[in-house]
């Protein structure tokens, strides 16, 4: 091969690794200027459902017990169970302490009364073992004692008014509300009747403040907290 012939070769060449080098350093700099893509922030549904509403988030004590309280809820109630109130009435109960203790001895995430620990047993067998301490047991305990309140109220109300009952029930006593509807002297009286008559029958009136407060409190306060573990009233 010719001297002349070697040399044009080699200039070809060198052309073309510098046309080469020239567009790749081109599209470097265009990917460099393009705008980077934002990264999606890692963040829990439940706080992006709290977000959307403007409501607080559950607090992080009962992340644990999310998937345990809506199981029970279902087995007991159905598969439609109310499980924003029930998390909301643990909520105002023990703040999901299991070990919370109350200063009239009412123990557990349930505040049960020793009493009640006892009595529970015989409407479920499966509460036999009196746990009020076990959290499997104190949220089942929960919720089959609102199913027994519920199924006492008066079918004709809706049913956020039965559910106030049953919480009103569940925190001061069946038998003082069915008292005060007696009392009211209307012969249907209204969810808001027998609130109007509390304290005016057996129940010290000093103690209506914190057992219409307990309903307000859960199903207006504290249930949109839960409203992404399942159904509301």
């Amino acid at each position: 091969m010719s001297r002349a012939i070697i040399i044009g070769v080699a200039l070809a060449l060198a052309a073309g690794v510098a046309w080469h080098a020239t567009h790749q350093l081109a599209g470097t700099a265009q990917q460099a200027q393009k705008p980077q893509e934002p990264s999606q922030p890692s963040v829990a549904p439940d706080t992006l459902a709290m977000v959307a509403t403007g409501a607080p988030a559950a607090p992080a004590a009962a992340l644990p017990y999310r998937a345990l309280l809506i199981r029970t809820s279902r087995v007991v109630w159905g598969m439609d169970a109310p499980v924003a109130v029930f998390a909301a009435q643990v909520h105002q109960e023990s703040v999901w302490k299991p070990n919370a203790v109350s200063r009239v001895g009412a123990q557990g995430m349930a505040q049960f009364m020793p009493k009640t620990t006892e009595w529970i047993a015989t409407i479920d067998p499966e509460l036999a073992t009196a746990e009020p301490f076990n959290p499997a047991w104190a949220l089942r305990a929960l919720v089959v004692y609102d199913q027994w309140l519920f199924e006492r109220t008066p079918t004709r109300y809706r049913s956020r008014d039965r559910m106030w009952v049953t919480l009103r029930a569940y925190n001061g006593g069946l038998g003082h509300w069915q008292k005060e509807a007696a009392i009211s002297g209307i012969a249907q009286p209204s969810r808001e009747d027998v609130d109007a008559a509390c304290g005016k029958a057996r129940r010290a009136a000093v103690h209506c403040k914190e057992n219409l407060q307990y309903p307000a409190r859960i199903l207006n306060v504290h249930q949109p907290r839960y409203a992404s573990w399942g159904p509301g009233l």
